[in-house]
């Protein structure tokens, strides 16, 4: 399981043992934290994953901690446990930025469906960052840069390059360059995955 699939135990110490053990039993990295200050001190400098929180513990209230989360922008998904398993609470705690709402008594089987949800919305939440930039940095480019880029996407050597875009093989390298410095790359390669991404061949 990679670094980055952590998940942040915040919930009351006599259960976090056994949930740490049905999660490691996945293969999930387990970090555990006695009290919600201590989480959400550590929350700006932690491993990304996902985090489980007991709206219950005492001390900082559940639903407090949920909302200060949201204020630092905290991007990692965050699943809320309450005893109180009424839609009312779930409600409120998907307002505060809560992405799922498990009540207690929960099945181990429902709260590692709900972490794997957590950890497929990470996917596609950085995916869809990805390609939001590789479309703005495309954007960047003029439509004669574009069209050498999607060119050579396709394997087209400069040469046929400049005779389909009625160039010289000097401007279409021209081009290249420019091309290079608006998305931001050194290397080629990175210039292809830019294009794959903002689909520029499509």
């Amino acid at each position: 399981m990679p670094a980055e699939h952590t998940v942040h135990v915040v919930y009351d110490e006599t259960v976090t043992r056994s949930l740490a053990l049905l999660l490691e039993s996945r293969a999930y990295h387990v970090t555990t934290y006695e009290t919600p200050s201590a989480f959400l001190q550590s929350a700006r400098r932690i491993t990304p994953g996902c985090a489980l929180i007991d709206l219950e513990m005492p001390g900082m209230a559940g639903m407090e901690l949920l909302a200060r989360l949201l204020q630092q922008n905290a991007e990692f998904p965050v699943i809320a446990i309450s005893v109180q398993g009424d839609a009312q609470s779930a409600v409120r705690a998907m307002k505060a930025g809560a992405i799922d709402f498990i009540d207690r008594p929960f099945s181990g089987e429902a709260l590692l469906h709900a972490v794997e949800a957590a950890f497929l919305r990470i996917g596609y939440t950085r995916a869809s960052r990805e390609t939001a930039d590789a479309v703005r940095r495309v954007t960047r480019l003029s439509p004669r840069e574009r069209a050498v880029l999607a060119a050579l996407i396709l394997g087209k050597a400069n040469k046929v390059i400049a005779s389909d875009l009625g160039i010289s093989i000097r401007t279409v390298e021209l081009h290249r360059g420019r091309m290079m410095v608006r998305l931001g790359v050194r290397q080629f390669a990175q210039a292809i995955r830019l294009a794959v991404l903002a689909r520029i061949d499509s």
